[in-house]
C-alpha cells in the first residue's frame, strides 16, 4: 500500500519554476512580481454536493482547477500557483492517476503550477486553493458598480443547469445539447482572458463569476455597491433549442456551475466590450443596467415591465 507521500511524490509532483520552493517541504516558497498584489482563493468540491460519484475523476480533475481559476478571472487576476488539499476514501491509484491528469491539463492550459498541500483518509472532499497576481489597486472589485452602468453576461449561462438536470432524469436532452451542457457542467471554461482584458483595458467597473447562478451572484455586487440594477429577460443569451422553455430559463437565470462572468461597465465602453468579445471568441451580452439601490434587482420584459420570480441561486445552507 503506497504512504501518503509516495501518492504525492507519483501523481501531483511536478516541476514548479516560478516558484522558490515547490512540493516536497512545510511550505511553499513565493514570490510575487514586483508592484503586484496577490489574489487569494479557495473553493471546495464535495461529493454528493458539487459533483455526482460517477463523475469521471478526469473531468473533477480539471473541474477543481477551474471553479478556483474563475474567481480568479472574476478580479482580472492572472493565475499563479495552487494548493490542493484532499480527502479520500482510499488510496486508488487508477482514479488518483486519472484526476491527476484532469488537474494538470486545466493548470498547464492556464500557466499555473500546483506547489503544495495535503492528503487524508476519508469521504471524497476536495479544496483547492489559487493564487493569482494582478497590478495593486487594479482589481475588479464587486463594490465598483455605478448607477447607469450597463450589466453584460459572457457565454451562455444555465448550460450547466441544463446538463444537471439532464444527468438527473428531469429533463431529456437531444444528444448535441446533452453532449454540450454536460461540457459546460463537467468541464468548465474559466474566462481568464476575458477577466485579464478587462481590467488591462478599463473597461469593467465589477465583476463576479457565476457560481451560483446569475441572480444570485448579481446580488452580491448589488448589495456590495449598494445599488440596484434591471435585467432585460429578453435581451439574455438566447435559450437553447431542444430544451423545455420554462425549465431553460429556470437554469439561465438561477441555475448554478456556469463560471461565466456577469459584469458592470459605463455606456461609453459597448463599443470597445463588442470588440473585445470578438477578440475572445466570446459572446458578451448586454442585459441590463444598474440603478438606484431602492430598485433592488428587478427582471423586466421586452415592453419593460416588471416579471415576477421567486427565483434564486444555490445556496449550501437553504
Amino acid at each position: 500500500m503506497p504512504s501518503e507521500f509516495d501518492l504525492i511524490r507519483r501523481h501531483f509532483s511536478q516541476p514548479t519554476p516560478s516558484a522558490v520552493l515547490g512540493p516536497g517541504d512545510d511550505c511553499a516558497l513565493l514570490v510575487p512580481s514586483a508592484g503586484m498584489e496577490l489574489a487569494i482563493t479557495t473553493d471546495m468540491l464535495v461529493e454528493g454536493t458539487h459533483f455526482l460519484p460517477t463523475v469521471s475523476p478526469e473531468l473533477l480533475g480539471w473541474k477543481a482547477v477551474a471553479v478556483n481559476l474563475s474567481d480568479l478571472a472574476a478580479m482580472g487576476a492572472q493565475p499563479r500557483w495552487l494548493l490542493l488539499a484532499g480527502s479520500l476514501p482510499s488510496a486508488d491509484e487508477e482514479w488518483l492517476a486519472s484526476f491527476a491528469a484532469g488537474l494538470f491539463a486545466c493548470s498547464t492550459r492556464f500557466a499555473v503550477e500546483l506547489v503544495g498541500g495535503d492528503t487524508t483518509r476519508g469521504p471524497l472532499n476536495l479544496c483547492l486553493t489559487a493564487l493569482g497576481e494582478l497590478p495593486a489597486g487594479s482589481a475588479l472589485r464587486r463594490d465598483r458598480a455605478r448607477l447607469g452602468d450597463d450589466l453584460w453576461v459572457s457565454g451562455l449561462p444555465g448550460r450547466a443547469a441544463l446538463g444537471l438536470a439532464h444527468l438527473q432524469g428531469r429533463t431529456q436532452l437531444p444528444p448535441a445539447l446533452a453532449t454540450s451542457c454536460l461540457a459546460a457542467l463537467q468541464q468548465p471554461q474559466p474566462r481568464v482572458e476575458l477577466g485579464l482584458e478587462l481590467r488591462r483595458r478599463g473597461l469593467a467597473n465589477a465583476a463576479i463569476d457565476i457560481s451560483d447562478g446569475l441572480l444570485a451572484d448579481l446580488a452580491h455586487i448589488l448589495d456590495r455597491s449598494a445599488v440596484g440594477a434591471e435585467i432585460y429577460v429578453s435581451a439574455l443569451p438566447p435559450l437553447p433549442a431542444g430544451a423545455a422553455l420554462e425549465l431553460a430559463r429556470t437554469c439561465q437565470l438561477s441555475g448554478g456551475d456556469d463560471y461565466e462572468l456577469v459584469f458592470s461597465a459605463p455606456p461609453g465602453a459597448r463599443a470597445a466590450i463588442a470588440e473585445l468579445a470578438d477578440q475572445v471568441a466570446l459572446p458578451l451580452t448586454r442585459c441590463g443596467r444598474i440603478v438606484e439601490a431602492a430598485g433592488g434587482l428587478r427582471l423586466l420584459d421586452a415592453d419593460g415591465r416588471p416579471l415576477a420570480s421567486e427565483q434564486r441561486g444555490f445556496d449550501h445552507f437553504a
